[in-house]
């Protein structure tokens, strides 16, 4: 499943998809703590989050993830939105839990 898939779920917003659409995601991962996705965030990952700020973008780039999903009906503000298509980081928002969400990225990357 690339992150171009991800716009075709219904549950997803698109809210800037990169350049790299086209990207294969390859696991899920959930966490809201910064500190711990900086390191365990494995590459190409959909990570799924509730923290919709700056440090986020930061920590998706350095850990290479493919895209951010942003949970629970949360947002970027229009600062770290303009930041997002800057550093070309594709996001998704979605009214879904956190848990839900996974799940469903998850069941599509492995064809379910």
């Amino acid at each position: 499943m690339t992150v171009q898939d991800l716009t075709a779920q219904k549950e997803f917003v698109p809210v800037h998809v990169g350049k790299t659409a086209d990207r294969e995601i390859t696991k899920t991962f959930c966490c809201d703590l910064l500190s711990i996705a900086m390191g365990k965030a494995p590459e190409g990952c959909a990570w799924i989050t509730v923290m919709a700020n700056m440090n986020t973008l930061a920590v998706a780039s350095l850990a290479d993830a493919a895209c951010i999903v942003l949970a629970e009906d949360v947002h970027l503000d229009e600062t770290a939105l303009q930041k997002a298509a800057e550093q070309d980081i594709s996001v998704f928002e979605t009214k879904l839990p956190i848990f839900e969400a996974a799940l469903l990225v998850y069941r599509k990357i492995n064809g379910e």
